[in-house]
Order: C-alpha cells, then structure tokens, then sequence
C-alpha cells in the first residue's frame, strides 16, 4: 500500500531524525518506503537558495508533484521531511495524495535554537537561527511565520518524548492505519 507521511515542525525540531528511524524501521520490515527530504531536494533545485516566498512556493510545489508521482503512480511509500511553514503547503498534499498523514512535531523555538546550534546536519544548513538577525533573513518561527497543523494525524513532542518514543508513535500510526 502506499500512502505519504509529511513530517512538519520548525528547523531543529528533530523531524529528519523521526523520519530517519521511521524508514529504518520499515526498511527492516521490508516496506520500500522513500523519504523526501526537503533540504536535499532543494540544493538540486535551487543550489543558493533564496528562501523568498516565492521560491518556497515553487519548491514546495515541486515536492508535493514527487511524492505525489511516487505514491500514485509508483505506488511506493513516501516519508516527506519538510518544515512547511505554511500550512497551504501540507495542505495541498493532502488534496492530491490519498492515504496522506501529518506528523507534527512540536518543540518550542528556544529548544530548537539550542539544538540547532549544536547539530551536525548533512543537508540543513548550518546556523540557520544565528542567521535570523541578518537583514532578509527568512528563518520559520522567526522572521516568517510556522503555522502548526490545525488537525494532525500524529503529534511528538520533542522536548518530553524520546526520540525512540516519537518513532513508535508515528510507527503505531502506520500500523493502525494498516500501512504496513
């Protein structure tokens, strides 16, 4: 069965680290699941990102067409690892995925500002919350506005659940749903 699975919170909030021990998981239980990892994908679209509305409107528009490509038409499983700061972004997914699901990850800004300051990203980038005093800057939950999902399907809470604990809980989703 396939299905899409957009994990959303503010940058440092551990969503790449969710949907990585999420696809471990379903890996070792031989479900081929993708994740679209948002970070990546836009270093190949827009390799000196802007971050402007507009180019986020057209990034986020280019990630909802591959998981919707992958899901569809390839009928494979799709992780998607985003901020979304707009809800108009998770929400167009939802029109035009079936068996689409939020995950919410919920962790206060000073929380993520910390950890943020601190972690080794692969494909983020670095010290994007020192880089919110710059002029232009366009940082989530900073100087442009995270808009939490009104209705998720999952909420973790980052800052009173374990990492191991936020993945069971998007896991036992899975499983409610019979998506595994």
């Amino acid at each position: 069965m396939s299905w899409a699975i957009w994990i959303t919170g503010l940058p440092g909030s551990g969503k790449t680290s969710i949907a990585q021990k999420v696809r471990d998981i379903l890996v070792d239980a031989e479900v081929d699941v993708k994740v679209l990892e948002l970070d990546e994908i836009r270093r190949f679209i827009t390799p000196e990102p802007s971050y402007s509305e507009k180019e986020r409107e057209i990034v986020y528009a280019a990630l909802v067409y591959m998981a919707k490509l992958m899901v569809i038409e390839c009928g494979k499983p799709v992780i998607i690892d985003a901020t979304a700061n707009r809800s108009r972004y998770r929400a167009r997914a939802r029109k035009s995925i079936p068996n689409f699901a939020e995950v919410y990850v919920k962790c206060s800004l000073e929380t993520c500002m910390k950890r943020e300051s601190t972690r080794i990203a692969v494909h983020a980038p670095a010290f994007i919350y020192k880089k919110a005093v710059d002029e232009g800057a366009t940082v989530p939950g900073v100087n442009v506005p995270y808009e939490e999902p009104l209705n998720p399907e999952v909420i973790v809470d980052t800052e009173r659940m374990s990492v191991e604990e936020c993945v069971d809980k998007v896991k036992e989703f899975i499983e409610e749903k019979g998506w595994l």
